[in-house]
């Protein structure tokens, strides 16, 4: 690894994405848009964004990151700029640790315009302090930019790319405890999501709005997430190809 090549990477991609407007209002104005829909669709049963409201703070984000990442990863080596990087210096892991610096940037800025419309806003009320909910809420959204990069390696097309959505993040949604608690699921069900990371993202912002404290169950949701972002790195740097077949 390469610092000075990682931060060119990663000002390469801040660049791009400077001038791509429409990106720009997916990943951060889209998730907030989203938030206050789903805000308003149950206004006669306020329970129910009070109880869902806090953990949409770490699903918006993820999928936004995740189709954003997984694209342009794609576009990167069907366009041949990916092959032209790696005949360089820059390395496998450089390359992915810049797109995780960037977009992680973009992730913290992103959390912050949805936490702000969500807590300031729309009325939401959390336990924790403001600053739990934004820590986590960023390592969501690094948590779908890390399963983009990982799952970018498997598609020729962007199109394909896409594809990608249903099949990684769907289950996840369904099984993660938003539409039931995970443990009044199937025994076999509740099983199966105990092993998907998108659980512990959405345990954490439940835990965060239920109690001030910081505790020992907190802290291991968060450390599992960051775990599987750094995994979905490192199984991304094995896996990248340098061009599509």
């Amino acid at each position: 690894m390469n610092p000075r090549r990682t931060l060119a990477t990663a000002g390469r991609v801040l660049g791009q994405l400077r001038h791509d407007h429409r990106t720009v209002a997916l990943l951060l104005v889209v998730p907030c848009v989203l938030q206050a829909l789903f805000k308003y669709v149950f206004e006669r049963s306020p329970g129910v964004f009070d109880r869902v409201g806090l953990p949409m703070l770490g699903v918006f984000p993820v999928i936004a990151m995740f189709l954003v990442t997984v694209v342009a990863m794609v576009r990167e080596r069907t366009s041949g700029t990916l092959e032209r990087l790696l005949t360089t210096p820059l390395a496998k892991l450089d390359l992915l640790l810049g797109y995780a610096l960037a977009f992680g940037l973009l992730a913290l800025v992103q959390s912050a315009l949805v936490s702000a419309v969500a807590l300031g806003l729309l009325g939401l009320t959390v336990q924790a302090g403001v600053g739990i909910v934004l820590l986590v809420a960023v390592i969501n959204a690094l948590l779908g930019m890390a399963l983009g990069l990982l799952l970018s390696a498997f598609a020729q097309t962007e199109f394909q790319a896409v594809q990608f959505m249903p099949a990684a993040l769907l289950p996840q949604l369904l099984l993660c405890g938003l539409l039931t608690p995970r443990d009044r699921m199937a025994s076999w069900l509740h099983a199966i999501s105990n092993w998907m990371p998108l659980s512990y993202a959405v345990d954490a912002l439940v835990r965060a709005g239920h109690t001030s404290a910081i505790t020992a169950s907190l802290v291991f949701d968060v450390v599992v997430v960051l775990a599987s972002v750094l995994a979905a790195l490192a199984l991304g740097a094995a896996t990248l190809r340098r061009r599509t077949a």
